[in-house]
Parts: structure tokens; C-alpha cells; sequence
């Protein structure tokens, strides 16, 4: 994770418009698009050929891999893993010859979730905290805390932990040795019984 003292880099050959702001310590690579009114935390990576914006939101720790385009509606929090190539729509009936920029329908990608790459997330949607979305797969609901999805469309077919590992019935971490229960959203972490 780079130092949050640190200024941020942007690589010649990328563009950042009037009016965003970057946070200590990112790094934006060769050829990225930063669009007017787009907020990044600090100490994130954007691959090279990311577009973001306009008006997007992306929290610190986030690792968006090259290819990535982040439009209006979608919003990042803390620690976003973006595998490459990985889609976000914004409008669920797109036509070239339709104007449809009010029906843009927002997408809310939680703290901690990870996004494989060439994942399509269907706008509108929440991903939940710490959820693994399988490379490939596409999302057309929302999806739990924890939750690992794979397919399309994508389906749950487990749980995983905190760090990114598979559950097993016990909901223990094999990592961490952290402990899961159901909560209503997904998963939570029992407090106070790490090994």
C-alpha cells in the first residue's frame, strides 16, 4: 500500500479533468481518463486505460486493474478489487438513437468486495461487503456480504472471508481462523473468537 503522505501520480499520457479530486498516495497509469467531478481516495491503483467518471466515487485501497471503465452512478468504497476488463453498465435499456442519461441506475460496490475480471455488473445493483464475484460472471441481482458468485448469471455458490478465502460448513476462516455466522445481510465476522 503506498505511504498517504505521498502526492499523487498521474502518468503523462493519462487525463484528469478540471474539478476531480485524487487522494494521497494513488497512482493513475498510462492512458486513464479521470472525468469532471469524479472523488478518488488515496493510496488507490488505476490500471492502465481505467476511465472514471463523471461524478464517481472510489474510496481508499481501491485496485482497479486496466480496461476498467467506472461511469456515473457507480460508486466504490474502501478496498474495491476491480479485476481487469471487468463491465459496469448504467442503464439497463441502452439505445444508440434513445437519449436515457436520467435513467442511469446507480451501482454500490460495498467495502472489501472483489470483482473478477471480464465480471459484468448489471446497474442498479449493491454488492455486498466482502463478496468475490467469479471472473466471468454476470450480476444481475444484488448480492450478499461474503457472498461468492459465480456464472451467468451469477449465482451464489459459497461463502468467503474477510481475506478472500473459500468457507467451509464451519464458516471458519482456514487463513485467518475467523469466525462467520449468518447475519440478514450475508455473513458477519463473530468478534472475539479468532484463534
Amino acid at each position: 500500500m503506498a505511504d498517504n503522505t505521498e502526492n499523487p501520480f498521474v502518468h503523462p499520457s493519462a487525463f484528469v479533468d478540471e474539478g476531480c479530486t485524487i487522494g494521497p498516495g494513488t497512482k493513475i497509469w498510462h492512458f486513464c481518463h479521470i472525468i469532471s467531478g469524479t472523488r478518488i481516495g488515496a493510496s488507490c491503483s488505476l490500471g492502465q486505460n481505467v476511465m472514471a467518471g463523471p461524478d464517481v466515487l472510489i474510496g481508499d485501497n481501491c485496485k482497479i486493474q486496466n480496461n476498467v471503465s467506472i461511469y456515473k452512478g457507480v460508486t466504490l468504497q474502501d478496498n474495491v478489487f476491480c479485476g481487469p476488463s471487468c463491465v459496469f453498465t448504467n442503464v439497463l435499456t441502452p439505445r444508440a438513437g434513445v437519449e436515457r442519461k436520467d435513467e442511469f441506475a446507480p451501482t454500490l460496490v460495498k467495502k472489501g468486495a472483489t470483482i473478477g475480471a471480464n465480471a459484468t455488473i448489471v446497474c442498479g445493483h449493491t454488492l455486498g461487503r466482502y463478496c468475490t464475484i467469479g471472473a466471468g460472471a454476470v450480476v444481475t441481482r444484488d448480492v450478499p456480504d461474503h457472498a461468492l458468485m459465480v456464472g451467468v448469471p451469477a449465482r451464489q455458490v459459497g461463502w468467503v472471508s474477510c481475506s478472500g478465502d473459500i468457507l467451509g460448513k464451519d464458516l471458519v476462516c482456514p487463513r485467518t481462523h475467523e469466525k462467520y455466522r449468518e447475519s440478514e445481510t450475508g455473513l458477519e465476522l463473530v468478534q472475539g473468537l479468532q484463534k
